[in-house]
This record gives C-alpha cells, sequence and structure tokens, in this order.
C-alpha cells in the first residue's frame, strides 16, 4: 500500500509577515506545523535580516507558485555606508571600514540614477545560487570563492526616502532575481564608499501591494480559536494572478480543458497566460494561447463541475 502523507489538505495562500531572524524555510515550517497542512512551499525566499510578505502557498496553490516566484518585488531598505561586511547585511563580518564622502540629496540622486533601468549585478557568493551541485553560500561560509556570471535585472523604481549621516533609505521596485545587498554596495560604491544593509522589509510581491500580512502570532491566537479561524487567513489561490487575463468556458469547453485538451475560445487573448474558469466561476488553473489560437491548459487545479 502506499504510504499515507501526514496532514489535512489546505488549499490557498498565506501572506506571511516573516519576523527578523528566521530564515525563509524556518518560516514556512511553523506555519505548515499550525495549519497541520500536508503541503506547502514559500515562493521566493527572505534573507534572515529581512522582514516583510513572504507569500506560503498551500496545496494545489503551489500549482501557482511559480508565478509569484517569476513577479516583481518592492522592498524598503537601510544601507549603513563606510562599512561592508562579507555578507553585504548587518548579519556577517565587517570586512572594510572607510571614509563617507559629504553627501546631499542632489549627488545621491545622481548616484541612483544609474542603478534605475537594466542593469548587471555579480550575484553575492551569499547566496543561493548552486556551483558544481553545492550551494553558494555553503562554500562561502569554507572562505572559497568562484567565479560567478553577471546577471541582468531590471530597477523599475529606486527612490531615496531619507538620508541620514551615514545612512540611506531607499525604496526599490525590481525584477525577480534582484539582490538588495548587491544593490546597496554598488550604490555605496557610486557613492565613492562601501556599505551594507542593515534593514530590509518586502511589502509587496506581484499582484500583493502593501496587503493585510499576518504574523506567526497572530496565526497563534487563530489557531486557538480552531481550524476555521485559522483557514479563514488564507487568500484564493487566484489571487496571485490577478494580472492574467480570465477567461470563463462553457460548460462543453471547461470539460475538454479539464481533460487536457486545447480548445477555441471566442474573443481569447491572441497570446500569453490566461485564468480559466467554469461557468460557475470555478477557477480551473493556467491555460496558455498556442500558436494557433487554441487555449491549452498548463497547470489545471480543478476539474470542471
Amino acid at each position: 500500500m502506499p504510504k499515507r502523507r501526514k496532514g489535512r489538505k489546505v488549499t490557498g495562500i498565506l501572506l506571511l509577515d516573516k519576523p527578523a531572524g528566521h530564515t525563509s524555510n524556518d518560516a514556512l515550517q511553523r506555519v505548515k506545523r499550525l495549519f497541520g497542512a500536508r503541503k506547502a512551499g514559500h515562493t521566493g525566499s527572505l534573507d534572515p535580516l529581512a522582514t516583510g510578505l513572504l507569500p506560503i502557498c498551500f496545496g494545489d496553490a503551489t500549482k501557482v507558485s511559480g508565478f509569484l516566484l517569476d513577479a516583481d518585488k518592492h522592498y524598503q531598505v537601510t544601507c549603513k555606508l563606510g562599512v561592508a561586511t562579507d555578507t553585504g547585511d548587518a548579519e556577517g563580518e565587517i570586512t572594510e571600514q572607510v571614509g563617507i564622502p559629504d553627501l546631499d540629496e542632489s549627488s545621491v540622486e545622481a548616484a541612483l540614477a544609474g542603478f534605475r533601468g537594466c542593469i548587471e549585478q555579480l550575484p553575492p557568493m551569499y547566496s543561493a545560487i548552486k556551483h558544481q551541485g553545492q550551494r553558494l553560500y555553503n562554500l562561502a561560509r569554507q572562505g572559497v570563492e568562484v567565479e560567478r556570471d553577471l546577471r541582468e535585472v531590471e530597477i523599475h523604481q529606486l527612490l531615496l526616502e531619507d538620508l541620514r549621516e551615514g545612512e540611506l533609505d531607499l525604496r526599490v521596485h525590481c525584477s525577480k532575481g534582484t539582490y538588495i545587498r548587491t544593490l546597496a554596495e554598488d550604490i555605496a560604491q557610486a557613492l565613492g564608499t562601501v556599505g551594507h544593509v542593515i534593514a530590509l522589509r518586502r511589502d509587496g510581491l506581484g499582484p500583493y501591494r502593501q496587503p493585510q500580512l499576518w504574523t506567526i502570532e497572530q496565526l497563534e491566537s487563530c489557531a486557538e480559536r480552531g481550524r476555521d479561524a485559522l483557514d479563514a487567513t488564507l487568500e484564493p489561490m487566484d489571487t496571485a494572478l490577478e494580472q492574467y487575463p480570465a477567461i470563463e468556458l462553457a460548460d462543453d469547453l471547461a470539460f475538454f480543458v479539464s481533460q487536457g485538451q486545447p480548445v477555441f475560445v471566442p474573443k481569447a487573448p491572441s497570446e500569453g497566460w490566461v485564468r480559466l474558469y467554469d461557468a460557475k466561476r470555478k477557477f480551473l488553473g493556467m491555460g496558455q494561447i498556442l500558436d494557433d489560437g487554441r487555449v491549452g491548459p498548463k497547470r489545471l487545479i480543478a476539474k470542471a463541475a
């Protein structure tokens, strides 16, 4: 007999406010235990130092987690100037201390202008990228440094919110794959000094812009009131996909799609991903427009009723 999986089936997306000092996986495991969930995964790691939005996908919602992984992110970041660390943030050991030139808003703005739009970044050694099967951060902890390829990312918005003695407060809207620690280090270098991140908060990801977040303490309080109160904190899985057009399928088309067959849908978009619903507005999953104009099912969640 196949081994029965532990936990209950829970479906939805939790918008967790990750606490500082915890890895994303630590936060995931705590939440998964609270819900007693069979299956859960997070959508993009936050550094232990960082706080803020960490979507946790439960059950069938894990099938759409990739769309959140690919989404833009929004951050509030504080960079301390004049001090560099081996990790690029306050978790690391100090490696260099240098003077800070006289700065004002206009000089900082001039430096920031060079980081807007498409830029190239060198991924930090303290990152989860793999080199010959090993995570870079594991190699870094052994004192090993390897060559890394530059990566192109896009900085959609980069704003100076405050300039204090030796510190910058920045707001960043960026593409997936952006390393905020590297961005802070590079900005500091452009200002004629060094720097590292001392505070980082993610307050937006994809369609979720400054949403209500749930702390672990709030979730524990909900759990004391019962599973219904806990499950009420979850967002429907299709809220992660609101940037994609929605298509409502007639019963016959919904049936064929649920069997994995592409279908022609009147007035469907001409390209890209689409959300699929049946006539009762039940979310079926994601589809993609094929070259011949048909809607091809790609990430099905449920069969048509």
